[in-house]
């Protein structure tokens, strides 16, 4: 289960329509929609500098929170939409909604390395290289992993870890309908130009020895 949920705070937001948004936003709030669960939809209102803040965080759409509005038990939710001003680009409505257990969602979850001591390749001195430190899969809500393990402990140089060879949690299913890399294990540099000069000097030293031609006809 994922470790931390970030919370959400919010209010209810009295009144509804265009006028009671309007004088949302003349308090720097951001007004919004929560809907789904079974419930009846919750207009709620949420602080600008709050909500700025974490939409420049990234992930937003693909994050999962844990509203906390006073009077309403706590529930988790996703966002579907952010509504901008089309001058300003600064939000000005969101849709929330409510996620059940069972609910299928897409989320960006991190990758976890072990084995990093153990690995044949890093103890020759290869470098791990990450090519994706999170990966979005889509999960239970009722499931969230706190990150998928990559094991490295059997890894050589040169070594390719990609996302079919990785276990992952039951119930998740990475979006990208393709084999992808997530990281690898690289020669260092200055193994791979000591290899570059020894291949070199063998091409000298083979272009330095006459053949038997060569010989008869100096002679």
């Amino acid at each position: 289960m994922a470790g931390e949920i970030p919370d959400l705070v919010a209010a209810v937001r009295t009144g509804t329509g265009k006028g009671a948004a309007r004088q949302a936003r003349r308090d720097n709030q951001v007004p919004g929609i929560v809907y789904g669960g079974g419930a009846d939809p919750l207009p709620i209102n949420i602080p600008f500098n709050v909500l700025l803040k974490k939409l420049k965080e990234g992930r937003f759409l693909s994050t999962l929170f844990n509203l906390k509005v006073e009077g309403h038990d706590d529930v988790r939710i996703i966002c579907r939409n952010v509504q901008r001003d089309i001058v300003k680009d600064l939000p000005t409505h969101v849709d929330f909604m409510r996620l059940r257990r069972t609910t299928k969602v897409k989320l960006f979850i991190p990758i976890t390395f072990e084995g990093e001591e153990e690995a044949p390749g890093i103890k020759m001195g290869g470098v791990l290289t990450v090519v994706r430190p999170e990966v979005e899969l889509l999960v239970v809500a009722g499931d969230i992993p706190e990150s998928i393990v990559v094991d490295l402990s059997a890894a050589d140089i040169g070594d390719t870890i990609t996302i079919s060879q990785v276990d992952l949690p039951s119930g998740a299913k990475p979006t990208i309908d393709r084999d992808f890399v997530i990281a690898n294990i690289q020669a260092p540099s200055g193994l791979s130009s000591s290899d570059d000069e020894d291949g070199e000097e063998g091409e000298v030293a083979a272009d330095a020895v006459p053949t038997a031609g060569d010989e008869d006809g100096d002679e």
